[in-house]
């Protein structure tokens, strides 16, 4: 069970907690392909089949497993791969990424995100802890946020402990006194347990649980978390 007299800051997931990541996803790559059709036709259709698509992802990741973590460097990279392939300019990466990752901004929350947030930040210190390269400022959620940290920038990813550590420093807190919520049973709650951190397992979809170990709390939607933490 949460004990809530010990949480003094919340750290919080981004990507299915606060809004839906794969409409966001589809629509980034569509404005990609529809910049590359017009510049790199070849890159454009290269990515336009999603077999080749992900055959470019994988050889990268396969490559350059340094950047594995970073899913804007994967992301770039596989762009300017593609082009290679194709014989066309890979000075087009930069830009062409630019045009997905503005788009990847663009995200449509949830509906009960901006009252929990609200309500939440109003009591905790709240720092995004992403395996994303979302950005809490560019969607227009800064202002509840006293930090973030993402594995792009950090240089490791959930479940490791190192990033929930450095998230609670980040808060001011040790990590016994951190809330962790999150929609990622392995990432989210498996992470934050070995990290000392308490945990709430946000299951939007109602899924059944499939670890051993067990989220000290779960709910639907955050509405159901401000509830919960009274």
């Amino acid at each position: 069970m949460l004990d809530i007299s010990r949480i003094k800051a919340i750290t919080l997931d981004l990507d299915d907690t606060l809004w839906p990541i794969w409409p966001t996803i589809k629509r980034a790559e569509h404005a990609l392909a529809t910049w590359l059709a017009q510049r790199a036709p070849g890159a454009a259709a290269l990515f336009a089949d999603p077999q080749a698509r992900l055959a470019v992802r994988e050889h990268v990741v396969q490559t350059r497993p340094e950047i594995g973590h970073d899913l804007s460097a994967v992301r770039r990279e596989s762009i300017r791969t593609a082009l290679h392939r194709s014989q066309e300019d890979t000075a087009l990466a930069e830009p062409a990424f630019e045009v997905f990752f503005a788009e990847r901004m663009r995200v449509e929350l949830f509906d009960d995100v901006l009252p929990a947030l609200a309500a939440l930040a109003a009591r905790f210190p709240i720092v995004a802890v992403s395996n994303g390269n979302a950005h809490v400022g560019r969607v227009g959620l800064g202002q509840f946020f006293v930090d973030s940290v993402s594995s792009s920038e950090f240089g490791v990813a959930k479940p490791d402990a190192r990033i929930f550590h450095a998230a609670a420093s980040k808060a001011g807190v040790v990590a016994a006194h951190v809330l962790h919520v999150g929609d990622d049973g392995a990432l989210d709650v498996l992470g934050a347990l070995g990290a000392g951190m308490q945990t709430v397992w946000v299951n939007r979809e109602q899924h059944a649980w499939s670890h051993a170990e067990q989220p000290h709390q779960t709910v639907e939607n955050l509405t159901e978390l401000m509830v919960l933490l009274g």
